[in-house]
């Protein structure tokens, strides 16, 4: 098992950047490039309205919290939750205590997005990567977060189980490999290019053309006439 020292440890949040686009991930967290568009800033203001880490709700007898520092050195992850709700539970192997609240208490953590459900994990792997850190900390075992998608307001369970763990592992380790080696994945074209926020500094349509020693093969000199 690999543990990360302090110094190696990289942003929660990123993982979901490293599922959605490598590229994406490396320009933002290795080049330290950025541009904001309508959907980031949107992104931006739902989690300054969700994030007060002053805020606590109690409903009955469940309590939710903001803004929880959360952290794994397995994983090599750091970050700050959106919310954790707290559940009360007789199971005193998996559950943890509050210093306001007596009893025991199961955490179960909501991911908060702005959009609606993807067709991939990228979301399930950001979520796994706050409980499995949950975990680390606190020495127990959680089998179940939601995502909530403000677009559709939809509240949408995830069951985290193995091989979302295992994703969720290799995802990290990669991103570790490539923050170490400095590495910038080539841009690959694809419809989500449309929507990103760094399309410019990425330029993936320079990767559709003609290098010049393709034009002069195909328009100037026959195939053996250059090399």
């Amino acid at each position: 098992m690999t543990v990360y020292s302090e110094d190696e440890m990289l942003m929660l949040s990123g993982i979901q950047h490293f599922m959605f686009c490598p590229r994406q991930w490396a320009l933002i967290h290795i080049e330290q490039q950025w541009q904001e568009n309508r959907l980031t800033m949107e992104g931006n203001i739902l989690h300054e309205i969700v994030n007060d880490p002053t805020y606590r709700q109690k409903n009955g007898d469940t309590i939710t919290l903001r803004s929880m520092h959360i952290a794994s050195k397995e994983l090599g992850l750091y970050g700050i939750t959106d919310a954790i709700e707290l559940h009360t539970t007789n199971d005193a192997r998996n559950s943890i205590k509050h210093d306001c609240y007596p009893g025991l208490w199961k955490p179960y953590p909501i991911e908060y997005k702005r959009g609606k459900p993807k067709v991939d994990e990228r979301d399930m792997v950001q979520l796994a990567a706050q409980v499995m850190c949950l975990e680390e900390m606190y020495r127990i075992n959680i089998e179940e977060g939601a995502l909530f998608y403000f677009e559709t307001r939809q509240r949408v369970p995830v069951k985290i189980e193995d091989n979302l763990r295992e994703l969720t592992k290799k995802c990290s380790k990669q991103m570790h490999d490539f923050m170490s080696k400095g590495f910038t994945p080539p841009a690959y074209k694809t419809k989500a290019c449309n929507n990103c926020s760094l399309r410019q500094i990425c330029n993936p349509d320079m990767f559709d053309r003609q290098t010049a020693n393709q034009y002069l093969k195909s328009n100037l000199y026959t195939h053996e006439a250059i090399t």
